[in-house]
């Protein structure tokens, strides 16, 4: 599903304990009121190459904060707790042939698009962005359906259909009619100019929410350090769901709620409400709860279909 607002409809997990299985964080399976179920289609199995297309104006800074949490999710040698042990959560998602969600994957290439379709995009142009990158003349990124994922992100000056107004992210599948082919794709916005307050929490708090304090970003970048979550948050969900009839909740396929969506708001144990749960604190004061490539990152917890919980390794 779209990564929807995380302060309004976060999870009153602070009502219940915790439980710890294996190397990740869960809550128990009796607080939840829906349960994730398997509809018979295909997981990401095959090795993952995310394909990176930069719309708008990106600083080199901004870049590297994105580069370092694709590559730090097959890094394993990162210390616990790590964004490669969140991604492991999704292991235990399979389809029908047995084949698990892959734990490989790398950071591919990369195009940087200076508004060829403008600054006003339909969600239907987002995929016209990614069908201009694979059909460049120069530098043209590679057209791989078997493990290529395309990740479109657009800078703070750039406006999105339903982006501040019911989204911060979504996730689907290229049209053959306008890309060529049947591709895996995201897209997430950086929100710091636009909207702030409702994607960038807990970055930045609304007004209504009296007495909670921001937290202070682990890269010092309150837009781009909320996008990390909204990525992995959507990578989750195509992982699991990419052609919308994998793992997901709900009896009406239009309407799904995904590995990302039953515990977004979540970051830690005890976490519910505004309270974004037990998290980690660096010697400067900066919130994280996942330790990644050079760098560490706030990401929200997924859940599992292993006694039905949201996990985290923090």
């Amino acid at each position: 599903m779209t990564q929807m607002y995380t302060n309004s409809i976060l999870l009153s997990l602070s009502l219940i304990g915790l439980v710890l299985i294996g190397n990740v964080r869960a809550a128990p399976s009796e607080q939840f009121p829906v349960v994730l179920k398997y509809h018979m289609g295909p997981v990401l199995s095959n090795n993952i190459t995310v394909h990176l297309i930069w719309y708008g104006s990106w600083s080199s800074g901004e870049k590297r904060i994105i580069r370092a949490f694709i590559n730090s999710i097959s890094a394993s040698q990162s210390p616990s707790p790590s964004v490669a042990q969140w991604w492991k959560a999704l292991e235990t998602y399979t389809d029908l042939t047995g084949s698990k969600v892959t734990q490989s994957v790398t950071l591919g290439q990369e195009k940087n698009d200076r508004l060829s379709h403008g600054r006003k995009l339909t969600r239907l142009a987002v995929q016209s962005v990614i069908s201009t990158a694979i059909r460049a003349k120069t530098n043209p990124l590679p057209a791989d359906p078997t493990g290529g994922l395309y990740l479109v992100l657009t800078s703070s000056d750039i406006i999105v259909e339903g982006f501040c107004r019911s989204i911060c992210g979504f996730h689907y599948v290229t049209f053959p009619s306008i890309v060529g082919y049947t591709l895996p794709f995201a897209w997430v916005g950086n929100s710091e100019k636009m909207c702030p307050s409702l994607c960038a929490f807990p970055f930045v708090v609304p007004e209504y929410m009296q007495g909670v304090k921001a937290l202070k970003p682990p890269n010092g970048q309150p837009g781009v350090d909320a996008m990390i979550s909204v990525i992995g948050h959507e990578l989750a969900e195509l992982a699991t769901n990419f052609l919308r009839n994998g793992w997901y909740a709900g009896d009406d396929p239009n309407f799904q709620t995904e590995v990302g969506d039953l515990c977004e708001g979540l970051y830690g144990r005890g976490g519910g409400g505004a309270y974004v749960g037990e998290i980690l604190t660096d010697a400067t004061g900066a919130a994280y709860n996942l330790n990644g490539y050079r760098r560490k990152f706030l990401v929200q917890w997924i859940y599992s279909n292993v006694g039905n919980r949201c996990v985290g390794p923090n």
